[in-house]
């Protein structure tokens, strides 16, 4: 793998004449916000000199190609929500971020779709698209500050992925820089287009390290007109009941979601291990569906209530705002895998306090307070042993270089660092924090 001698210094100059002074800004200059978060995402060994932040397409593939002219190894990002996701980044000399890139390209209303720059936020587009009585279906960490790239560079989906699937199964279309500073497409604007269908899988989740995003399309749906959340809390047995009950039902629901009984003591939901349950419909629907839940808990013995306007709302709000707290430096954020027949049973087994998994994919959330890489690695054994994975998100940098925050060892590993290196061949992106590359 080729490192990047610290001897090799940044031109300022040279990047001014691409986005202009007032895109670039030197790392002693920098908000201590960002330093705090660009530092969480690097090597201990590694400094960066600055962070560009072009305001075109044309000015991003620019300094891309810049940077592989002068092989300036870049930390690709937009408004760092999940900049220290995955491993430690190593020898990157500038990060280079898309915030300014967050212009709305096209709303078809009509057809269902929208297309707008990577660098737009979460928020922003949902109130966009609110104005015209339609919604992204995704819920994201961060929401407020999550940009569009960010959420599909993560594969960020969220509870709603048990109704409308993941980030992959929304995304029409997409524009990116290549590492050669090369301006791609893959997909288009239309449902029916599934041109570069496989290009957009391989960029969704791959870390940023394929590619720059600068463009997404993304397929949307008509709002709601009512929305409700059943809770329902007890014994395990009861709830695994009540799940199977659900999930083999004609009942449509948008979120199933378990969440440890620490996790529900905390929300103030009741006692014992917690099933939360959303349905967003006509108003009548969202009513029998969530009696008919309801009735269904009560004869298995299970307590239940029903949530809607504010107190589901609130509800909706906290539950991501405790798991996705990343504020305390001894904070770890995992994100596991399991199968889901085996969701009940691991989220009171698991070695965790907070644990909030989607029953539908089986895919969730651990967060732990102070854990020792023993720790985490006794958790991902738990998970394989049930047919799944276990991730470490976000964590001190100390946890991070004691394990592989990946820890996937399957045989599809050669293929993705032949991927890697056949989109990314001087390892300019990103080095280290997904796929590492050969040699």
């Amino acid at each position: 793998m080729k490192s990047f001698s610290t001897e090799n210094y940044v031109s300022i100059q040279e990047l001014e004449s691409i986005v202009g002074a007032a895109g670039i800004c030197r790392w002693q200059d920098t908000e201590l916000f960002w330093q705090e978060r660009v530092e969480k995402a690097l090597a201990p060994d590694t400094k960066i000199d600055c962070t560009v932040y072009p305001n075109t397409q044309e000015e991003l593939a620019a300094v891309i190609a810049w940077a592989g002219q002068n092989r300036c190894a870049v930390l690709p990002c937009g408004s760092g929500s999940k900049l220290d996701w995955g491993g430690l980044v190593k020898g990157v000399k500038i990060a280079v971020s898309t915030a300014r890139l967050n212009r709305l390209v096209e709303h078809a209303v009509g057809d269902l779709t929208v297309t707008a720059e990577a660098g737009m936020k979460f928020a922003d587009l949902q109130q966009i698209l609110a104005a015209a009585g339609q919604f992204l279906p995704i819920d994201p960490a961060y929401p407020q500050q999550a940009t569009l790239g960010g959420i599909v560079a993560t594969a960020d989906a969220g509870s709603l992925r048990h109704r409308y699937r993941g980030v992959r199964d929304l995304l029409l279309g997409m524009t990116f820089v290549r590492s050669d500073g090369k301006i791609a497409v893959a997909g288009g604007r239309v449902v029916k287009n599934v041109a570069g269908y496989d290009l957009m899988k391989l960029f969704t989740g791959a870390y940023g390290t394929l590619g720059v995003i600068s463009q997404v399309t993304f397929r949307v749906y008509p709002l709601p007109e009512s929305s409700g959340t059943v809770v329902l809390t007890g014994e395990i047995n009861a709830l695994s009941q009540t799940a199977q009950i659900l999930l083999s039902s004609a009942l449509t629901p948008s979120a199933v979601d378990l969440l440890s009984p620490e996790l529900v003591a905390k929300l103030g939901l009741g006692k014992g291990t917690g099933l939360i349950v959303r349905f967003q419909s006509i108003a009548e629907s969202v009513k029998q569906q969530s009696a008919r839940l309801l009735e269904v808990g009560e004869k298995l013995g299970l307590q239940g209530t029903s949530c809607c306007e504010n107190d589901e709302h609130q509800l909706w709000q906290r539950l991501p705002e405790t798991m996705w707290d990343s504020g305390r430096k001894s904070a770890i954020i995992c994100k596991i895998g399991i199968r889901p027949s085996e969701a009940v049973t691991a989220i009171n087994e698991l070695p965790v306090q907070d644990a909030w998994i989607h029953a539908g994919s089986g895919l969730g959330v651990l967060r732990f307070e102070n854990a020792t890489a023993d720790t985490l690695l006794q958790v991902r054994r738990g998970c394989e042993a049930k047919g799944g994975f276990l991730t470490v998100l976000a964590a001190p940098t100390d946890i991070k270089q004691q394990l592989d925050v990946w820890g996937y060892n399957g045989s599809a590993i050669d293929l993705m660092r032949r991927i890697k290196q056949q989109f990314d061949p001087e390892n300019l992106l990103s080095p280290d924090r997904f796929i590492r590359k050969l040699g």
